[in-house]
């Protein structure tokens, strides 16, 4: 583990116990790295779209900081929940643009393009993932919680590994067949 991640833990750990100056130093140390998986969502959005990656980052702040009940663990944990924010933010705002119900007619939901379906043109097809993933997460968790780190929250093959504990090999294993049952499943 780095010296940075080590310092980021001590801090998330500071901030459990109720160290506010601790979120105070966090929040610099964090934000460029909850930016980058942000901005990764908002690439395809079109201009003038309500939400920027800004915002988004913004958001999962006000949200973390209400959560007074988290542990965290490590660097990694604090991402993975923050990934998990994103995706309900983003779930929630396609809902919201009355896009919860999938209609008529199979959507054509890349999972390749992690996680550039976010366009404002899209919010159907985020919509239509979240609940097949939420129907995965019922068969296996983790093959859900390897599309949930890269799909939503942008994380690379070898961060989710690190987040999940396991293996690049076992996250791309996990990631193509967890792939292909939402491929299956958003079809269906």
């Amino acid at each position: 583990m780095s010296l940075e991640s080590n310092n980021v833990t001590h801090l998330l750990k500071a901030w459990s116990g109720g160290d506010q100056g601790a979120l105070e130093e966090l929040t610099p140390k964090v934000y460029l790295e909850l930016r980058r998986m942000a901005a990764k969502y908002m690439r395809n959005e079109r201009a003038g779209n309500t939400l920027q990656a800004t915002a988004l980052v913004h958001e999962v702040f006000l949200r973390l900081v209400e959560v007074d009940s988290v542990t965290w663990q490590d660097r990694a944990h604090f991402f993975a929940v923050s990934a998990n924010m994103m995706r309900r933010i983003l779930v929630d705002r396609a809902r919201a643009k009355g896009m919860a119900k999938r209609g008529g007619g199979a959507l054509q939901a890349n999972l390749d393009d992690v996680p550039e379906v976010a366009s404002g043109s899209r919010d159907r097809e985020i919509v239509a993932i979240d609940e097949a993933l939420d129907a995965l997460a019922q068969i296996d968790a983790r093959k859900a919680k390897v599309i949930e780190l890269r799909f939503f929250g942008g994380l690379s093959v070898e961060e989710t590994a690190e987040v999940l504990k396991i293996s690049p090999q076992s996250v791309m294993r996990d990631w193509k067949m967890a792939r292909a049952w939402l491929m299956a499943e958003i079809a269906d």
